[in-house]
């Protein structure tokens, strides 16, 4: 065989494996940013069944970075943690499969093929070892391990997440970890925002945090979907508060959705006292202060009529500051939150000027200046009053090719502008709409 057709070979049987690097991911690099510090906040103590995974997601996306020592350190940090998570008596399982095609792929993009073609052997002998109980599937540890990723990365993903998870609950049903992480992503889907979740889903998730006591982050988005529906829920949120503060804070220790069920179900005061709290308790956790800014943001957002308390602005400022340099990667959108609370106050007007300018002229992916300009238009409108240099964001906002929220509140906002006839652009507005659809 050439060395060309050797080549073409190696190259197919990478493109062949499961792994992140055959997985479609296609991140943005300020979603990558984005995906390494939420990942950095997952706790890595003794018993985090999804510490393995953790470690693999970590190093693809650090390689994806270009930090390629780091990703291997990850990738071997995600063999150890599987080995002693699974606790089997044996050092290799199927659940080595992803890590070792994360690692063939590493070698191969450093061009150490012999090293590659070591962990593409590894791989050949695990699917062989241990063979799907299913002949047309992939392995259940493989779907799980594609599931629990791709639900990190937007909704256009999570539905394929759900279908991998049926796939491997339905081979090995006695994993309650991947019945936990199933009944997440449903939640996710169909319980964002004001959607009442099915009774089919939430008799499900009543029945994962039956077999999974444990997890208050299930717990939490279990009390949330129930207040939904109606139910008093306070008592129950002081309970589990309690029981959530007595653990380590980590990012899915249940404490974020713990905080939007008090916010919106009991009350935005005492979610501030219970994220001020769990700080106090644990004043060093990054993520419990962008959770006690956002509580603030929220409270202040609130008020209609009545001032705001200059303690509280003062409060949320000082907040917002400190996750932003403890994000330095990954933080426009508490960016745009510090420009609009500074907007608040009756001198903080330059202050919000000087971000927005700041953020205008810094260099952003398409989705997040869509996500600026659409911000920056409500800001033009309600603070500055310039109704002109609003339609213009919003029309700029609008004009990039992104499907999202933002992209549409900016269109909803034209449209606005266009039926109240009497604006100056009122033509201008019509036509670029027009332009727009076609």
């Amino acid at each position: 065989m050439s060395a060309a057709q050797s080549q073409m070979t190696m190259e197919a049987k990478l493109g062949a494996l499961q792994c992140h690097f055959t997985w479609d991911l296609d991140p943005s690099r300020s979603e990558l940013f984005r995906f390494r510090a939420m990942l950095e906040d997952i706790a890595t103590e003794e018993g985090n069944s999804w510490l393995g995974h953790t470690y693999n997601l970590q190093g693809y996306i650090h390689y994806q970075l270009g930090f390629t020592e780091d990703a291997q350190c990850f990738f071997s940090r995600a063999a150890e943690a599987f080995r002693q998570m699974r606790n089997t008596g044996s050092d290799e399982g199927p659940w080595l499969v992803v890590n070792y095609g994360n690692l063939a792929w590493w070698h191969y993009q450093r061009g150490e093929k012999a090293e590659s073609q070591t962990y593409l052997s590894k791989v050949n002998t695990l699917l062989k070892e241990y063979p799907s109980p299913s002949e047309d599937e992939l392995h259940p540890e493989i779907y799980a391990e594609k599931a629990w990723t791709l639900m990190k990365f937007g909704r256009d993903k999570t539905q394929m997440a759900v279908d991998y998870f049926e796939r491997a609950i339905r081979m090995q049903p006695d994993m309650v970890e991947w019945q936990t992480s199933h009944v997440i992503v449903l939640e996710n889907i169909y319980g964002h925002g004001d959607r009442l979740l099915d009774e089919n889903i939430l008799e499900k998730m009543r029945i994962a945090k039956e077999n999974d006591p444990d997890n208050l982050y299930l717990a939490a988005l279990y009390l949330k979907a129930c207040a939904k529906k109606g139910r008093k829920i306070e008592d129950e949120a002081c309970e589990l508060a309690e029981k959530v503060l007595r653990k380590p804070l980590s990012r899915y220790s249940g404490i974020r959705p713990l905080l939007t069920l008090y916010r919106i179900y009991v009350s935005e005061d005492k979610a501030i006292d219970l994220a001020e709290e769990a700080l106090e308790r644990h004043p060093d956790k990054r993520h419990l202060k962008w959770c006690a800014a956002n509580c603030y943001k929220w409270r202040i957002y609130s008020y209609k009529d009545n001032p705001i308390e200059p303690r509280m602005i003062d409060r949320a400022i000082s907040l917002y500051k400190e996750v932003i340099s403890l994000y330095p990667d990954s933080s426009t959108k508490e960016k745009i939150a510090l420009a609009n609370i500074h907007a608040k106050l009756n001198h903080g007007q330059d202050d919000a000027d000087q971000i927005y300018q700041d953020l205008l002229e810094s260099d952003l992916e398409p989705a997040s200046r869509q996500m600026l300009y659409n911000s920056y238009a409500k800001y033009l409108y309600f603070n500055r009053k310039e109704s002109y240099k609003a339609i213009e964001y919003h029309m700029k906002a609008a004009q990039i090719p992104q499907q999202s929220a933002y992209r549409k509140r900016s269109i909803i906002a034209l449209e606005w502008f266009k039926e109240r006839r009497r604006h100056p652009m009122c033509r201008e507005i019509e036509e670029f709409l027009a332009n727009l659809e076609e």
